[in-house]
């Protein structure tokens, strides 16, 4: 069976050819480097193209999220109860609804919570890169209905609680709107929202909150 001529050693590439190419190859890798992966993985670009190109902004992006996880285990790391692991409960229009309309006799029969809901609003405006919390102080067992949105664009959020030496994380997310549901304190304490503006303009956070508590802070 015929495949092929063996190439003649005149055919071969000399060793000045091969580290010539080597050379090149290095080259290539290196200008790859500097103005394509640095600016798109991690933000670095020491040539000013990746931010002509677009790639900068995605490292940034990229890093912010790195970051942003890395508090998100800190916080869960000092935050979530041991004996109580954090969970996420998705609650249904109807079930908002009707914590509004049910939860003032609830409080009523409940010696746990105030015979009268509470209800407030509190807006908040968050600076890019800016972080608050809202709390609520709530006794064992109290419910709270909330909604609130963003206006301008999106947060990251953690919906937890403290108090009493224990802690809870109920739910958290990145990116998001707004959220809507029902809070039930696993203790008594503070139980509430923390926010942080990731985005590149100033965002305002709205709250509105309807049910058992006593006092609203906002912590910075």
């Amino acid at each position: 069976m015929y495949n092929t001529d063996i190439p003649t050693r005149a055919e071969l590439p000399t060793s000045r050819q091969l580290i010539r190419s080597t050379i090149t190859a290095l080259l290539l890798a290196g200008l790859i480097l500097v103005t394509i992966v640095l600016p798109a993985e991690y933000a670095l670009d020491p040539t000013g193209i990746g931010r002509v190109l677009g790639l900068a902004e995605m490292g940034e992006i990229k890093t912010q999220l790195a970051e942003e996880a890395e508090r998100d285990r800190a916080r869960d790391a000092e935050r979530i109860d041991p004996g109580s692991p954090a969970k996420t409960e998705q609650v249904s229009g109807l079930d908002v609804i009707s914590a509004l309309l049910l939860i003032r006799p609830a409080a009523a029969q409940n010696p746990q919570n105030p015979p009268d809901a509470q209800s407030d609003e509190v807006a908040v405006t968050l600076k890019p890169g800016e972080g608050t919390e809202i709390k609520l102080v709530m006794k064992q067992g109290a419910k709270v209905a909330f909604s609130w949105t963003v206006s301008g664009g999106v947060v990251n959020f953690d919906l937890h609680g403290d108090g009493g030496g224990r802690s809870k994380s109920y739910e958290k997310g990145r990116a998001v709107p707004g959220h809507t549901g029902v809070l039930e304190a696993a203790f008594d304490g503070n139980h509430g929202w923390f926010w942080r503006n990731r985005g590149r303009s100033d965002v305002t956070v709205t709250l509105r909150a309807r049910g058992s508590y006593t006092e609203v802070k906002r912590l910075p």
